[in-house]
């Protein structure tokens, strides 16, 4: 996903003068092509996010396009204040990249697990939130991204994810996408776990025709394909690598509790527990452990569906 986005990156910076990266001492092997393109436009700012922030919030009052890259937390959660004060308050054009959303660098523990970061940014006025599920729609998201007004987050994979979208989708801020329908049951995903919930409705079918949607926008967030889906579909499930507090589940949960006509379907939010793993590991440990792996995912679907037909 990363060597994606810096490669649009790079050709979007071709074309746009306007569009600058600043890193907080991070990206090596990664950002080295826009850097050496682009070195008046590229700034290392060092193990100092709350100054990186400030510094991309002045570049945007002046006119500029600012991306502003690190890994996991530290560009969310070391400057949430200058973000919140300065980025969103003035609704500037400063766009938060962070790297290794989720548990992608489970192996050096909790300090860079980024679980809570959907729910933080979700918070801020005026940000649009976006966790594209593939390198093809993070592709697709930094260009729309570009385009958009005001600050937007864009939460990243570390590398290595597959690629799923074997065509480009159609891609719009605040739309889902379709990668497979279904009448049983709607599986609805958002960021780099995409890959586990496609093979989960595989590993379902024929028995469970189940549709998913992948959610790349998590505000705003598609409000109509979910009000179709809990019409159409008697179950309706969530599937994130995110605390269960505040990301894709809760914001589903509440535009269908305030919203939704429907009575007649249930939701069911999978995600990683909401408290401070002690332990690390690798991603694919901490997906065995919550449940997050294709298997346990098309597992916990079927047993749910059984328990709700002899209910």
């Amino acid at each position: 996903m990363r060597t994606a986005f810096i490669k649009t990156l790079c050709e979007l910076a071709e074309q746009d003068d306007r569009i600058w990266l600043l890193t907080g001492d991070l990206g090596y092997s990664v950002l080295e092509n826009f850097s050496q393109r682009f070195p008046k436009r590229y700034i290392n700012m060092g193990v100092a996010e709350q100054n990186m922030t400030g510094v991309a919030a002045g570049l945007a009052l002046e006119g500029k396009t600012v991306f502003t890259y690190s890994i996991a937390n530290f560009p969310v959660m070391r400057c949430l204040e200058q973000i919140r004060n300065d980025v969103c308050y003035h609704n500037l054009n400063v766009k938060v990249v962070a790297v290794g959303g989720g548990v992608a660098y489970g192996a050096a523990g909790y300090t860079h697990h980024a679980v809570e970061d959907l729910a933080v940014m979700r918070a801020m006025p005026n940000m649009t939130v976006l966790a594209p599920g593939d390198p093809v729609e993070v592709q697709l998201a930094t260009r729309a991204i570009v385009d958009w007004q005001g600050p937007c987050y864009l939460r990243l994979g570390k590398g290595g994810e597959p690629i799923i979208h074997q065509t480009e989708p159609v891609f719009e801020i605040g739309k889902s996408i379709v990668m497979r329908e279904g009448n049983d049951v709607t599986l609805i995903s958002t960021g780099g776990i995409l890959s586990e919930v496609v093979s989960a409705a595989e590993q379902l079918a024929p028995q469970i025709q189940a549709r998913v949607l992948s959610m790349p926008t998590v505000k705003p967030l598609d409000r109509d394909v979910l009000l179709k889906a809990a019409g159409e579909t008697k179950l309706l499930v969530t599937v994130e690598e995110h605390s269960a507090v505040g990301g894709l589940g809760s914001a589903v949960a509440l535009i269908l509790s305030t919203t939704s006509k429907s009575k007649d379907f249930d939701l069911l939010t999978l995600s990683l527990n909401d408290a401070p793993q002690q332990t690390a590991g690798s991603q694919r440990y901490f997906r065995q452990l919550f449940n997050l792996e294709s298997a346990k995912i098309a597992q916990t679907i079927q047993e749910y569906l059984d328990d709700r037909r002899v209910g």
